[in-house]
């Protein structure tokens, strides 16, 4: 039997969930002799086809919006904006409650990363020794939640786990398949560094290392920051993506960070909080409520809004209005 993976595309944490999901499965359920995977991408409209799911085989969901399809075997998640509609989440309150779901299911906003909420369902509730996986989660962690120790840290990108999360975020697909699909398999086999040297992850380390300064200086040219806010628009310069750290880099003042940015497949507001603010979590905003408004979802300290790529006048409106509601909290 096949079990096929759906996992947030493009993400470090997205790839260690699967990764780790996959491993946990192997040695504590058994019941599959293959696994496939299928990156996903917050966008407009429906983020899920019934026909992407294997009708024959299990289906898991890790680090990504809930399906209440009933071809949906596994879901793990940790957003604040995990549900799409609030008949999804009654769906799923309902399957905890009677237990028919409860043991296949688990939600936890209160988790800093997917692959560590994976990691202490597989550990307490199915016995798996997670120890031999410490540096993986510890990483995920800090990559999710923005746990780095400064924005220098994030920036320059010393560690291998940051330049692993350039390449599965930036990475340009090959043969219309995600790079993130070819690290999989590795993440939870071999030690991070052991990943960084493969042959594939090194060809494409280079060019992305040029593109990631030459992206700082973009941003270093167009953004600025007014009444704490950081804002920017590079739409005109498409990007598969960028250091979403940047900002705090060349602005630390800066409470909060609102930037425009284009891909081949959507146009895209990002809402971030910065790691480092000296402000107290009482008095930050909710990223994740303020996307929601906007069809978007996130964590409370960061968020995004996907529209189509041509409704880029949309997305500006509202980023302008992000911006002011910030600002305005600032004042």
């Amino acid at each position: 039997m096949n079990c096929r993976v759906f996992y947030h595309d493009n993400c470090f944490d997205g790839a260690c969930s699967a990764s780790l999901f996959t491993r946990f499965h192997r040695e504590c359920i058994g019941t599959a002799d293959s696994f496939d995977y299928h990156g996903l991408v917050h966008r407009a409209g429906s983020l899920y086809e019934e026909s992407w799911f294997d009708a024959a085989g299990e289906n898991a969901i890790v680090d990504f919006k809930y399906s209440a399809s009933p071809k949906v075997t596994w879901w793990f998640d940790h957003h604040l904006s995990a549900f799409m509609t609030a008949e999804d989440e009654a769906r799923f309150r309902a399957g905890q409650a009677d237990g028919s779901e409860s043991m296949r299911k688990f939600f936890d906003p209160s988790y800093t990363s997917c692959t560590g909420w994976i990691a202490h369902i597989a550990s307490t509730k199915f016995g798996m020794d997670v120890a031999p996986l410490k540096e993986l989660i510890h990483w995920a962690d800090i990559v999710d939640g923005a746990k780095y120790e400064s924005a220098k840290a994030a920036v320059e990108m010393a560690e291998p786990a940051m330049k692993l999360t350039m390449v599965i975020e930036s990475a340009p697909d090959v043969g219309g398949v995600s790079i993130s699909k070819r690290f999989i398999p590795l993440l939870t086999a071999m030690p991070l560094q052991q990943v960084l040297e493969q042959p594939f992850v090194q060809e494409l380390l280079g060019p992305l290392l040029e593109q990631h300064w030459a992206g700082l200086e973009l941003i270093r040219e167009r953004a600025q920051c007014e009444r704490g806010v950081i804002r920017f628009d590079i739409t005109d310069q498409p990007t598969e993506g960028y250091n979403k750290f940047i900002p705090y880099y060349l602005h630390p003042e800066g409470t909060y960070n609102v930037g425009l940015s284009k891909s081949s497949f959507r146009t895209k507001v990002s809402v971030g909080t910065n790691p480092w603010t000296t402000k107290a979590a009482g008095e930050l905003a909710n990223i994740a409520a303020i996307c929601e408004r906007f069809g978007g979802g996130g964590h409370a300290r960061v968020g995004a809004i996907s529209f189509p790529v041509e409704k880029e006048d949309e997305a500006r409106a509202a980023a302008a209005q992000i911006v002011m509601e910030l600002r305005n909290r600032e004042s």
